[in-house]
């Protein structure tokens, strides 16, 4: 039987995990709607393959990386080297929208966790932000947070991926459009991807931050010239 504090622990990670957290992410497609204006994701075998692109050569050497650094600059009380990495990730993301995108929901994310959580170093996040000396990065928000409810780099890795793909698929549901059991399908199905490319993640060297693709960074930013978009990039 569970103790009562690894229930309290997995509901905790459910309500940060929910699609619906209000922490506007909803809103963001990054690049995948100028992959639908084009007709190259048109069903949910193509949406599958976009979100499975955008992880492997995206996200896990942008936003996976900064969780798996955030974990072990915690561990060592480098505490500068985090708001480098949030520098970072804001500096390099080239597409505009994108990198305004994730600052707001960065600083969405860290006020929220911060009425549900009383952790020093998110209030030294929000007051670096509030002052100028830090952007916000919705990933290392989460990773601050995951770090002090006790829970794994890896399980943080993997409930940050679930809720990441969760809302995709959620967006791809509403403007393909798709059935909600063909999204409850795509979702299992990144079930074992997960566990991939955690391992892939630990294996990486500081030299690999910030790796993408073309073909994904130019769809985020195109995305600012389509005539008319249900999503921001």
């Amino acid at each position: 039987m569970l103790t009562t504090a690894t229930k309290m622990r997995f509901l905790s990670i459910l309500q940060i995990c929910d699609s619906n957290f209000p922490v506007g992410s909803f809103n963001h497609s990054f690049g995948m709607e100028t992959y639908l204006r084009d007709g190259q994701i048109c069903d949910s075998q193509t949406l599958k393959l976009w979100l499975n692109s955008y992880l492997e050569h995206q996200f896990i050497y942008s936003d996976g990386f900064a969780i798996r650094l955030v974990y072990e600059y915690l561990k060592d009380n480098q505490l500068d080297q985090i708001w480098q990495l949030d520098r970072m990730l804001t500096v390099q993301n080239s597409a505009k929208e994108s990198r305004y995108g994730a600052k707001l929901v960065g600083q969405r994310m860290i006020k929220t966790y911060l009425e549900l959580y009383d952790i020093p170093l998110l209030r030294e996040y929000e007051k670096r932000i509030k002052g100028k000396l830090s952007f916000g990065s919705p990933s290392i928000a989460t990773a601050i947070l995951m770090y002090n409810l006790e829970i794994s780099m890896e399980e943080a890795l993997t409930y940050y991926m679930y809720s990441t793909v969760s809302t995709l698929i959620q967006n791809g549901v509403r403007a393909i459009p798709l059935g909600q059991k063909d999204g409850l399908l795509i979702m299992k199905e990144f079930f074992e991807i997960f566990e991939n490319l955690v391992e892939k993640i630990k294996k990486l060297d500081f030299d690999d931050f910030g790796l993408t693709v073309p073909g994904l960074e130019i769809s985020q930013i195109n995305h600012e010239g389509l005539i008319f978009r249900l999503f921001m990039s």
